[in-house]
């Protein structure tokens, strides 16, 4: 999602992080219609600057990290958190939850705040070092980090409420899907080319799955054995 589509306001740099964390949370994200008071005490709460190198890390855009990867405007994680609520008694509280690509952490802990049973695959050591570190800093050590292939999942917490991947591809890998709860799990992916892909959502019951795509974005490759390449630049599964 491109934060031109929004209004866009700077962070002011003599707010203290609580107030610029209220301001994001007012301009950015419930001026834009999500009004779950829970994601809302959630964005409130979790420490953004602990997470990303920059002078304005409450500001309305996404922002480069390590190995060429980015973090989220903040109003995209929202939104994503926000539709992948699971549908289940208590929503995020116990749900168990897979996130493809943890980057700088910040979704983790969103997440993690949210009480979600969360572990994270990542693919580059030093992005699992570096947020991990964050993690713990911010108090969300519990977040199971994995060093690894996200496009595999991770079959020994399975199955999951809800997987959330942070990177596009022209598919939803299949391992994802097979580690979905059958009643009602629910899986978020952006889905399509490298310029452009549709964030999409799928609900599986049983052994059928329904998509449909939500919004338009643009979010960096998902590499893989099932993702864009596979790690030894081979071409893309289909």
């Amino acid at each position: 999602m491109r934060p031109s589509r929004w209004w866009r306001r700077a962070t002011h740099p003599s707010l203290s992080t609580a107030e610029a964390r209220d301001e994001m949370v007012r301009h950015q994200i419930e001026a834009r219609g999500l009004t779950d008071p829970e994601l809302l005490r959630a964005f409130r709460t979790v420490p953004r600057e602990q997470f990303v190198e920059s002078r304005d890390p409450y500001g309305d855009q996404a922002l480069p990290i390590e190995e060429g990867q980015t973090i989220s405007q903040p109003y995209v994680v929202a939104f994503m958190t926000d539709v992948a609520r699971p549908q289940r008694p208590g929503g995020w509280r116990g749900a168990r939850a897979l996130e493809v690509g943890t980057g700088s952490g910040y979704q983790a802990a969103i997440l993690a705040e949210l009480g979600a049973e969360l572990t994270s695959v990542e693919r580059h050591l030093e992005l699992n070092r570096r947020a991990g570190e964050a993690l713990k800093r911010a108090g969300y050590a519990a977040v199971q980090l994995v060093v690894g292939d996200g496009t595999h999942g991770y079959p020994p917490n399975a199955p999951y409420d809800v997987v959330i991947v942070t990177a596009g591809g022209p598919s939803v890998p299949t391992p994802l899907l097979e580690q979905l709860n059958p009643e009602g799990g629910r899986l978020l992916m952006p889905v399509g080319g490298r310029e452009h892909q549709w964030l999409t959502l799928v609900e599986r019951r049983g052994d059928d799955f329904a998509s449909r795509p939500l919004e338009p974005v643009v979010f960096v490759p998902l590499l893989g054995d099932h993702g864009v390449e596979s790690p030894g630049g081979g071409a893309p599964e289909r």
